[in-house]
């Protein structure tokens, strides 16, 4: 290889592809929140530098809610200060130069009532984190946006199986 090449044979380099980005409709971007279970949460408390942190959770359909659980501490106090969140999740595809994000902004709760409550354990949320996690919280999916990037080869850039 003289460094000129791309990586593989068969892969187009950057000059040889062409992408394009599509805005994902709220159907879309629910369906694959209830696909995941790790996403990042974005607060920002009044006074207090951005918290983000990554959180594993369930995507409850019946109320179109992002749900997770938490302990005591930094992530909890900004969310009980602010009393709203941004929430996102990603799917990549770094060889293909592909993938997906979506973003949910809305009013972040503490879930108290114990029906709902038991309601919610039966969808499996079992927190990844060690210690002790009694707060449920909730995001509403008041605001949701996703967006959709691909990546496609160009004719000239396609080298038949059978030359690799």
């Amino acid at each position: 290889m003289t460094g000129a090449e791309p990586y593989c044979r068969g892969m187009a380099d950057d000059s040889e592809r062409t992408s394009h980005l599509v805005e994902l409709d709220r159907d879309e971007c629910l369906r694959l929140l209830a696909t995941t279970n790790l996403g990042r949460l974005a607060v920002n408390a009044p006074g207090w530098p951005p918290v983000i942190r990554p959180v594993n959770y369930v995507f409850d359909e019946s109320s179109k809610s992002v749900v997770f659980r938490s302990g005591r501490g930094s992530k909890f106090i900004a969310l009980v200060l602010s009393g709203q969140a941004a929430f996102e999740i990603d799917g990549i595809d770094p060889v293909g130069q592909a993938g997906w994000s979506v973003i949910v902004i809305g009013a972040a709760e503490e879930i108290s009532n114990v029906a709902e409550v038991h309601r919610l354990e039966q969808l499996g949320l079992r927190p990844w984190a060690p210690g002790h996690k009694p707060h449920w919280i909730r995001i509403r999916t008041t605001v949701v946006s996703g967006r959709r990037i691909a990546a496609e080869a160009t004719r000239s850039s396609f080298v038949p199986p059978e030359t690799l």
